[in-house]
């Protein structure tokens, strides 16, 4: 199996003029701003809305508040099961780069951010329901997410990342309206106050991070300064040490954005989240931005793309996936534990 299981990787800038690939998740945050009558007016006002709360959270030596800009390239990784050049675009991600006009220099920002997979769309919109129809009143089988995690913690440790990358990715995701976040009393002078998860413990993690647990990443909470609602951040290692403060600010200011436009019941919220908070999409009282988004469109789809998965990747592999799956040895799981302990501590 030594040419199998190889991944290839590319980019595309995400601009006014970004046009999605014909292999791009559609219902993935950037692809779809970049589509119908107003693609290139939602591309400009959320590439301006990036900009400036970059510049207003990294406000030292910036007095006129437009020191920096931010560019965005999406990241496609394409996995070659068979050895034979036939892909399958399996994991999309963002990569920001830092433009410091003061100093005309260019500085890396966070990889990771938004996190995109034709793989979770299978298992969240077909196997899922699937199994909530037949079971409605017991959890996930044990081995949800276990391929999903595998290909990804594979993606980490090819030679293709580390030639591109040198530092693990961190995701930014919304926090789940299923669950009760509570300040710590940290705070952190970039990420801002931390909340915790009333309950953190295995058999009490919401979905979204339980999945996210199996790709070797934990997760903090932080709300930043100038944020109404805390952000879950998804990573391996140490999220305070390990990443600049204009690393962590890149992520912020674009995964914030999204959710603006995305989730404006939560972070687009007309009040700022108390001491304990639980996330609502049936918040009324929130702003619009005056970006066109259609998410009841995004949601169907879902749907559609996971059953392309089946199609086209689960099915006709079917036999090649369990046999990798059931003898690829997760070489980070240690660099997960330590995470975890961190975190616990």
């Amino acid at each position: 199996m030594s040419k199998q299981f190889t991944y290839s990787i590319s980019s595309i800038r995400f601009d006014e003029n970004y046009q999605p690939a014909d292999s791009t998740r559609l219902t993935t945050n950037f692809a779809n701003l970049a589509r119908g009558e107003s693609r290139q007016e939602n591309l400009r006002k959320t590439l301006t809305m990036i900009n400036n709360r970059f510049n207003d959270l990294a406000h030292w030596d910036n007095p006129t508040a437009d020191r920096y800009s931010v560019e965005v390239d999406i990241i496609s990784a394409d996995l070659d099961i068979e050895g034979n050049g036939h892909t399958f675009p399996v994991i999309e991600t963002l990569k920001t780069t830092i433009i410091d006009h003061k100093e005309n220099k260019r500085i890396d920002g966070m990889i990771g951010n938004s996190f995109s997979s034709y793989v979770r769309d299978y298992d969240f919109s077909i196997l899922l329901p699937e199994h909530f129809e037949k079971n409605p009143k017991s959890p996930p089988a044990a081995d949800f997410g276990d391929l999903h995690g595998k290909l990804f913690q594979h993606l980490l440790n090819s030679e293709a990342y580390k030639a591109n990358f040198n530092k693990q990715p961190v995701i930014c995701l919304s926090v789940s309206s299923s669950k009760v976040y509570q300040r710590n009393g940290n705070q952190h002078p970039v990420l801002g106050v931390e909340y915790k998860q009333d309950d953190y413990s295995l058999n009490n993690r919401s979905l979204t991070d339980a999945y996210f647990h199996k790709m070797g990443l934990t997760v903090r909470y932080f709300m930043p300064s100038g944020s109404v609602a805390p952000l879950a951040f998804y990573f391996a290692g140490d999220l305070l040490s390990d990443y600049t403060d204009l690393e962590l600010i890149s992520a912020i200011s674009t995964m914030e954005t999204f959710q603006k436009i995305y989730r404006p019941e939560i972070y687009n919220a007309n009040s700022t989240a108390g001491h304990m908070y639980q996330p609502s999409l049936k918040y009324q009282d929130y702003s619009l931005t005056q970006i066109v988004y259609d998410r009841e469109e995004r949601s169907q789809m879902a749907v559609t793309q996971g059953k392309f998965t089946e199609d086209e990747f689960i099915k006709p592999y079917k036999a090649i996936l369990d046999e990798w799956a059931a003898n690829y040895v997760v070489t980070s799981e240690t660099v997960q534990k330590e995470a975890v302990k961190k975190h616990a501590a």
